[in-house]
């Protein structure tokens, strides 16, 4: 699929648009099988997924019924792609202060990484906030705000969740997300860090396995996860890379977790802090 280049699209929209890329690989859909169960056509697909297009919310809702994902994330970031594009963002001089609270263990992003620009640190300290509480109701503000617009078709019955592709010992090292692991995963435990970073322990009872994720973080901190109990000889790890990842949920590849078993994450931030970490009993 050939796209626009991300250096040439607004920030936002890039943001975006890679968030909702990272979605579509969870569903393992085609373009062609992404239309015939949305109310989108492919064309249209292409163009939300190469950020050529801002979509409408409704399509960024839709993708995260399929992905099995809840929307609050995506709509998070769809806002600030829509102030963006439509000149609200630049209007606006400055923007209320957003109260933040402790993480609500709900799935799927936000740091501010590099430096702000006029509004832009403000901004992304309204994203983080939002992301923490989407679950807690933010979500439906946000889709009352959203517009409605794109092609027209009627919509497509919900899909039941993709079967996963591997289960226990065929799990360890791998990516949850293309192992249709991470469709309904349960969280064991989280913490907050000294840094403000938001980490998770996840489980997928139907992969008998575990990984660990981190949001609200900067270019440079780094997660790692183990069994307490035992298992692979060294741990698995994920590092924030670049401004895109910071602005995302960021996971460690799986390891094995049967019940009753033991799983440990572990934080190390790029300045500013000292190791952190926390396990979990499945």
């Amino acid at each position: 699929m050939t796209g626009t280049p991300q250096h040439a699209l607004p920030p936002e929209r890039a943001r975006l648009a890679a968030a909702l890329r990272e979605l579509r690989t969870g569903t393992g859909l085609s373009l062609a099988a992404l239309a015939t169960k949305t109310t989108f056509s492919k064309s249209s697909w292409e163009r939300y997924l190469n950020g050529k297009t801002l979509p409408p919310s409704q399509a960024v809702q839709e993708l995260c019924r399929l992905a099995g994902e809840p929307e609050g994330r995506c709509l998070a970031l769809w806002e600030l792609a829509e102030s963006e594009w439509s000149g609200r963002a630049a209007a606006r001089p400055t923007d209320p202060p957003v109260p933040t609270g402790p993480p609500v263990p709900t799935d799927r992003a936000d740091a501010a990484a590099g430096t702000a620009v006029g509004g832009r640190g403000t901004v992304m300290a309204i994203l983080a906030s939002v992301c923490a509480i989407a679950a807690g109701g933010l979500s439906v503000a946000l889709v009352l705000l959203a517009g409605h617009t794109g092609d027209s078709r009627p919509s497509a019955p919900p899909t039941s969740a993709p079967a996963p592709r591997c289960r226990g010992a065929t799990c360890e090292g791998k990516d949850p997300i293309p192992m249709k692991c991470g469709t309904h995963p349960l969280t064991l435990a989280s913490h907050r860090t000294s840094t403000g970073a938001h980490l998770e322990l996840r489980y997928s009872a139907e992969c008998r396995a575990g990984w660990a994720r981190m949001w609200n973080t900067r270019i440079g901190d780094g997660l790692e996860i183990d069994p307490a109990d035992g298992g692979p000889s060294r741990p698995y790890t994920a590092e924030i890379t670049d401004g895109i990842a910071a602005q995302s949920y960021v996971y460690t590849p799986m390891t094995e977790a049967g019940p009753g078993a033991t799983v440990r994450a572990c934080f190390r931030p790029v300045r500013g802090g000292s190791r952190e970490c926390f396990d979990a009993r499945v």
